[in-house]
């Protein structure tokens, strides 16, 4: 094992995380391969992630983390809030289907770790929730949506679409014809909310 010039970081780690499950798998990727793709020893990568749960976890959130920062634009941005609302709805389905379709490897392994016991994929679930929260509220306070309770309806409008972007439906989004129903989905959903 050669030394390494460059500084061990967490993203570092993180990064050769990533290769070391695409190129293993989650069953045979061990933090020794990682540290081996790195350069270093298997206690540097401890030091960083004291557990292999704890670094599975990690990446799992960072995973995750790209498609909520892909979306906050689209939160954050001022406009029609219905715009916005099916904007970032067809983001979050693009976004899926992206990492499903480019990286079939590192897509099929992440939908193993993020069914371990861990925390990552419930609040990436918060996150994308409050994302839906926070565009609906603002549709209420415009008038177009009639709703008291916009927590309540994110939570419905994720559920709702959830075959969309929930990675256990993966193996339908290439299917002819899923943008059709993705946008009658998308239309009812909209149309429920309006006043």
């Amino acid at each position: 094992m050669a030394p390494t010039t460059e500084t061990l970081t967490a993203e570092r780690i993180l990064e050769a995380t990533e290769e070391v499950l695409r190129r293993h798998g989650p069953a045979k990727a061990t933090v020794v391969d990682v540290a081996r793709a790195l350069g270093v020893s298997h206690g540097s990568v401890y030091r960083h992630f004291r557990t292999k749960a704890a670094l599975r976890e990690a990446v799992t959130k960072r995973w995750l983390d790209r498609t909520t920062g892909e979306l906050s634009g689209i939160v954050a941005a001022e406009g029609d809030p219905e715009a916005r609302l099916r904007d970032w709805l067809s983001a979050l389905f693009a976004a899926k289907r992206r990492k499903a379709g480019e990286d079939p490897e590192l897509f099929a392994t992440y939908r193993v770790l993020t069914g371990d016991t861990g925390t990552a994929v419930g609040e990436h679930i918060t996150d994308l929730t409050a994302q839906l929260a926070r565009i609906i509220r603002s549709g209420v306070e415009a008038g177009s949506f009639d709703t008291t309770d916009p927590e309540a309806s994110a939570r419905a409008v994720f559920h709702a679409t959830g075959r969309f972007h929930d990675p256990l439906y993966a193996t339908e989004w290439e299917r002819p014809g899923v943008e059709g129903e993705f946008e009658a989905v998308v239309e009812l959903v909209v149309r429920g909310l309006h006043s």
